[in-house]
């Protein structure tokens, strides 16, 4: 098979409106696993640049002090700091539900006047449909006389608090209020890619077709009194310009994908699901090992493709990798995804039986690790890292964007190696029993099983190696599943699907 036959073509995307291409080839990706890692990038890239260099970048959390690397590299302040050397920054930030709902519209606030008053061109937007987010996470570093130096990071990873956690998860020194399972500074699993060459013009490309969008960042009175109260502009004072393809820097095809709902948006006027498209062309392809990290995997409709997989291919396994306890302390809030997570894990199950795994992460202390990355590998030969989680309002209701990596024993499968590796408390290399997809399969098994037979003995004697622990949800009492099923269809998972589309399961 080739590149061709993974990805989608400009047809079946399904958006004719976007100039988007559909895949670019001669790219480098390299996987920043962990927030620190991604952080210390990112601090290089923005502090790197000159003046009349540009700064692209979405966020759907932002906090203003999170240091990147280190004492003085606060957020803020390196962003400020690039404005006023010359470098031209534009940044849209989602504009956030109330903060008394547990959300983040004060710190994007602030973050956006920090920029603003600097000389920057930021700017909140809340161009999305009733409760509903932009979640893309995108940076983008373009330099016209350096075009060599052009990246783009695009993956899970917000620039805020409670992220910028390390291989040794001990947790980020910012922290953000959650579940009180997972302690006082949560320990925090995520991935961001770092891509170089043709593929950066394309993410460019999503950030300039929201730029450019006419529409009023928000349409809500209020909340556009307080801007002029506030003094804060909620229009662009500069336009997203087009340069032209960064050079090759590798050999990788990469594909850009995305989710819009149908909002009349002039670059999706009828929304996209490319992310979803992209799966359910590459799922019936599978036919080895599934293997994807998630933060939810709460919808049935969701999980049907990859049921559908399992039951075609009677040698395929899955495993997935999930936070134990939801990241909610809201006790129906946490039901909620319960509820969806348990009927969207049976029906795998169902399709699979032992051929599906599902474990969780603990750091050396036994404090629960919050799984955020969102990830994807097929085969060792497809693999997609971005901000859409497997639930419905990633591939249907919120802006999301992600990237799918062709490279049949390439990039894909030095990504589960490398994800892999750490689960299992191994070092760069000890990988000889996993490059078979199998036979990684059976060591996830044996290693969990060795944790919790350690943890069931009163944790007596040496702690084995490694992060996994067997998984099942917790069931919930027959009286309390219409209100959960009620919430989760209603407030976790809603379907931005037209009618159409849901009566034939189709997106």
């Amino acid at each position: 098979m080739t590149a061709e036959d993974w990805f989608l073509s400009r047809a079946e995307r399904g958006n004719p409106a976007s100039t988007i291409e559909p895949f670019t080839a001669g790219n480098a990706v390299r996987a920043l696993v962990h927030g620190r890692t991604y952080f210390r990038a990112l601090h290089q890239a923005v502090t790197g640049t000159r003046r009349g260099d540009t700064i692209l970048f979405t966020d759907w959390r932002a906090d203003l002090d999170q240091l990147l690397d280190g004492p003085g590299t606060a957020f803020a302040e390196v962003l400020t700091a690039a404005a006023g050397r010359g470098v031209v920054i534009q940044g849209l930030v989602w504009r956030s539900h109330a903060e008394r709902l547990a959300f983040s519209a004060e710190p994007n606030r602030e973050l956006v006047d920090a920029i603003q008053a600097a000389g920057g061109d930021c700017l909140l937007d809340m161009r999305v449909k009733v409760g509903g987010s932009h979640h893309q996470k995108l940076f983008v570093v373009r330099s016209p006389e350096r075009p060599e130096s052009d990246v783009a990071f695009v993956g899970g990873i917000d620039v805020c608090h409670s992220r910028g956690d390390s291989a040794d998860h001990d947790g980020d020194p910012q922290t953000l209020p959650m579940n009180p399972a997972y302690g006082e500074r949560p320990p925090w699993h995520d991935v961001q890619l770092e891509i170089r060459g043709p593929a950066v013009s394309d993410v460019e490309t999503v950030f300039r077709e929201r730029w450019n969008d006419p529409a009023e960042l928000t349409r809500h009175p209020l909340r556009r009194l307080r801007d002029t109260l506030d003094r804060r502009r909620n229009t662009p004072a500069t336009t997203a310009r087009r340069t032209p393809p960064p050079p090759e820097a590798g050999s990788v095809p990469l594909q850009v994908l995305r989710t819009y709902p149908r909002l009349r948006y002039p670059f999706a006027p009828r929304g996209e699901r490319s992310i979803a498209r992209a799966y359910l062309k590459a799922l019936p392809r599978a036919s080895r090992l599934i293997y994807i990290e998630d933060q939810y995997l709460w919808s049935t409709e969701v999980a049907r493709p990859f049921a559908d997989a399992l039951r075609t291919h009677p040698d395929l396994h899955l495993v997935a990798v999930l936070p134990r306890y939801p990241d909610s302390a809201h006790g129906l809030v946490s039901e909620a995804e319960l509820y969806g997570r348990r009927r969207a894990m049976a029906l795998l199950r169902k399709a699979g039986g032992d051929r599906v795994a599902c474990y969780t992460l603990e750091n050396p202390t036994g404090t629960p690790i919050y799984v955020h990355a969102k990830v994807c590998v097929i085969d060792d030969t497809w693999s997609t890292v971005g901000s859409d989680n497997f639930n419905l309002r990633s591939w249907t209701y919120d802006s999301e964007l992600s990237c799918a990596v062709y490279e049949p024993d390439g990039f894909p499968r030095d990504l589960r190696l490398q994800l892999q590796r750490e689960h299992l408390g191994r070092v760069d290399g000890d990988d000889g029993d996993l490059l078979d997809p199998m036979s990684s399969f059976a060591a996830f098994a044996k290693s969990a099983a060795e944790l919790d037979a350690w943890h069931e003995s009163g944790r007596s004697g040496v702690r084995p190696a490694g992060q996994l622990r067997r998984y099942d949800p917790p069931s919930l009492t027959t009286w309390r599943k219409p209100a959960a099923k009620v919430i989760q269809q209603l407030v976790c998972d809603p379907d931005g699907r037209p009618k159409h589309l849901r009566l034939r399961h189709h997106f």
